[in-house]
């Protein structure tokens, strides 16, 4: 049933963010940040650990999970070292996926040629 879960789950966050660029005309960035931004809310509320709980993979993989490993460093970093946490926590918690990003967002725009939307 897990697996169900995070298929059905995963592929309505998708499903919504394809309603999303679809019908508005917000660019791609845009929508990222606001998935981003999303989860670290969810996180900060402590509503998403039981929807990570009950979705998996489904809800840990989209860049809603993303923000929510944001805010989890921050929080952690800010217990650990005050203030400054803030600025070192995420980058500290999520540097895989930010060193990741960083390559393939590269490698990607040296391979395709970006166009804006109309």
């Amino acid at each position: 049933m897990d697996y169900i879960n995070a298929f059905w789950v995963g592929g309505l966050i998708c499903a919504l963010v394809q309603i999303l660029m679809e019908k508005t005309k917000l660019m791609p960035g845009r929508i990222m940040v606001l998935l981003v931004c999303t989860g670290a809310v969810l996180g900060a509320v402590q509503l998403y650990e039981p929807f990570q709980s009950y979705a998996g993979a489904g809800a840990s993989v989209p860049l809603l999970g993303f923000g929510n490993v944001l805010w989890k460093g921050i929080q952690k970093a800010v217990d650990e070292n005050g203030f400054l946490g803030i600025f070192m926590g995420g980058f500290t918690a999520s540097a895989v996926g930010i060193s990741a990003a960083l390559v393939f967002g590269y490698l990607a725009s040296l391979i395709f040629k970006p166009k804006m939307k109309k």
